[in-house]
């Protein structure tokens, strides 16, 4: 079995039980299953062999008392044909055994000899059974080992009942009539089963002796007569309703049988102990894995769900540990402290790194704000040169001024709150514009600004944004005297700007620095818009998208530009 499959250790534990206790429940089924059938088999051999017993008492009773005729039919044929001897001889014969009742001797030539106890058999009732019997087929007894012609049957003379005994010589023949008391003894049972019944039963159902139940009960034979070739053995329902056993085994063919009935409890103590032998195992093992999962649950899972529980508290409490039991096995007790070592030494490192971070997130801020100084004081120095030159020179200064005031703004709307954070658009660009009004704008000249949002941008785009707008400006300022220039940003979509440049005349059109493509990639802005009439130029920019370094920047054709995420070391982009 492939534990592997399992994906918990209770899974798997449970599966190794299963393939251990799945081939001895197998074995045990099995064995139950052979108990049963040999047991059943024994009781079944055991019901043969009841009947067999029966048939070999009925048989040996039978030939002694076929014997006993053939021998005093001999004794009586050999003496003088005297009539009175010959009767006297008979009553002597019959007189000797008891249970015998009557004798009729037939010879050729001499008359017939009878005897009997008592007057109430008639010799013409004798004579008739005599020659309905000697019509009938003779028996056939011990495997066709045969001393005499003889037949058997039952017949009731004056109210009474009584086995004919009939042999058939050469010269004539005899009939011996008996009471049923001593084939009845035959079938006595003794301390048998209880709940076994035997019976010889003559072709048709009519009981000639029974044993084991009332003798005038044939409640328990079958509803239906099954005759049997020689043995025979079924289950039916006997001729009140309730199923028995029956065996059954030829006496004396084609008429006496034997029929052996029982009641059952055998076959169901038989079931009982399959039963038994099956669910008492099966249980055991059941109440087994039930007691192996309880065992795998209180010494295993449980500790491991409590180090899982502490390994999720950690999210939400630092200070979460896996609780300690002497009761731990001691393995998993080593991966608790284990757990509790790595939790406590993860503790010392961010601890570590938190006051490394603070560490530097203070030089950074110190960087950041002797930037910002030194910014200020270079564009303090700019404007002290300035007075000294005219013209194209003072143009200049006042262009070179304007750039450096854009990374002082920048740096200082970013520090405002003393952590570098996003600017706003809108305040920087006011910021940008009144800067360029002070410094550049002529008397003549005007430079309005509309601006409508409140979108933020880090620092590394606002920078090349705020030098965009100064480019764009000062080259239409020196252009043309007189002129008006418009800054509108405006919201276009969802996260999507647009910057308007527009003028109230067609301004003559100078061709941009080589820097100025360098910007709009910076600023990761498309130009929607070449300056055309009064146009100075559109751009549309996006804020709040990712990085361009966290996710893949679609081509500028699509119009959908990604927004960067400064962190907090990381240096200003822009024209240096």
């Amino acid at each position: 079995m492939a534990l592997s499959l399992f994906r918990t250790v209770r899974g798997r534990l449970l599966a190794l039980m299963v393939a251990i206790v799945l081939p001895i429940a197998c074995l045990t089924a099995a064995a139950a299953v052979a108990t049963y059938r040999t047991v059943f088999e024994a009781i079944q051999t055991s019901h043969t062999r009841a009947a067999d017993d029966f048939a070999v008492r009925t048989r040996v009773w039978y030939r002694g008392a076929l014997r006993s005729l053939v021998v005093s039919a001999t004794a009586i044929r050999a003496m003088p044909p005297a009539s009175d001897a010959c009767d006297r001889v008979a009553e002597r014969a019959i007189a000797a055994v008891s249970g015998y009742e009557a004798l009729l001797l037939r010879v050729s030539g001499r008359p017939d000899c009878l005897s009997g106890l008592g007057s109430s058999i008639a010799h013409s009732e004798l004579t008739a059974i005599a020659n309905q019997l000697a019509i009938r087929p003779p028996i056939k007894l011990w495997g066709s080992t045969e001393f005499a012609k003889g037949r058997y049957d039952q017949v009731s003379i004056t109210g009474r009942s009584y086995l004919a005994i009939y042999a058939e010589f050469d010269e004539g023949d005899a009939l011996l009539l008996t009471k049923p008391d001593p084939l009845d003894d035959v079938f006595d049972l003794g301390s048998g089963d209880a709940g076994m019944m035997a019976a010889l039963v003559r072709r048709g159902g009519e009981v000639v002796v029974a044993r084991g139940g009332a003798q005038a009960d044939a409640s328990w034979l079958p509803k239906v007569e099954t005759v049997p070739e020689q043995t025979a053995q079924w289950t039916a329902s006997s001729r009140v309703g309730p199923g028995r056993a029956y065996a059954a085994r030829m006496v004396a063919e084609p008429d006496l049988y034997v029929v052996v009935s029982f009641d059952g409890k055998a076959e169901q103590a038989a079931m009982t102990l399959f039963y038994t032998l099956l669910l008492a195992p099966l249980l055991t093992l059941a109440l087994l894995g039930l007691v192996y999962m309880k065992a795998i649950d209180q010494h295993c899972v449980r500790w491991l769900r409590g180090i899982e529980a502490t390994a999720r508290a950690r999210a939400s409490s630092a200070s979460a540990r896996v609780p300690l039991s002497d009761e731990m096995p001691r393995d998993i007790r080593s991966v608790a402290e284990a757990f509790n070592t790595m939790v406590d030494e993860q503790e010392v490192r961010q601890s570590k790194l938190r006051l490394a971070l603070d560490d530097n997130r203070f030089l950074v801020r110190e960087l950041h704000h002797r930037v910002k100084n030194s910014l200020q004081v270079v564009q303090s120095y700019i404007g002290l040169t300035k007075r000294d030159h005219q013209g194209e020179a003072r143009m200049a200064l006042s262009d070179a001024e304007c750039r450096v005031h854009v990374l002082s703004a920048a740096y200082r709307f970013t520090l405002a709150d003393g952590e570098m954070q996003p600017v706003r658009i809108d305040l920087f660009l006011d910021d940008v514009i009144a800067m360029i009004s002070s410094l550049i704008l002529a008397r003549t000249q005007r430079l309005e600004s509309r601006i409508e949002t409140e979108a933020t941008l880090p620092i590394d785009r606002i920078i090349p944004l705020g030098f965009l707008i100064v480019d764009v400006v000062t080259r239409a300022l020196r252009a043309a005297p007189g002129i008006a220039i418009d800054l509108a940003v405006t919201h276009a979509e969802a996260n999507l700007i647009d910057i308007a440049i527009t003028t109230d005349r067609d301004a003559p059109r100078i061709a941009p620095p080589r820097l100025f493509a360098g910007l709009l990639m910076q600023i990761e802005a498309i130009e929607i818009s070449p300056p055309q009439g009064r146009s100075l130029g559109i751009w549309r920019l996006g804020h709040g998208f990712p990085h361009q370094g966290d996710a893949a920047q679609p081509s500028p054709s699509v119009g959908v530009i990604a927004t960067p995420t400064l962190s907090p070391t990381k240096a200003p982009a822009g024209p240096t």
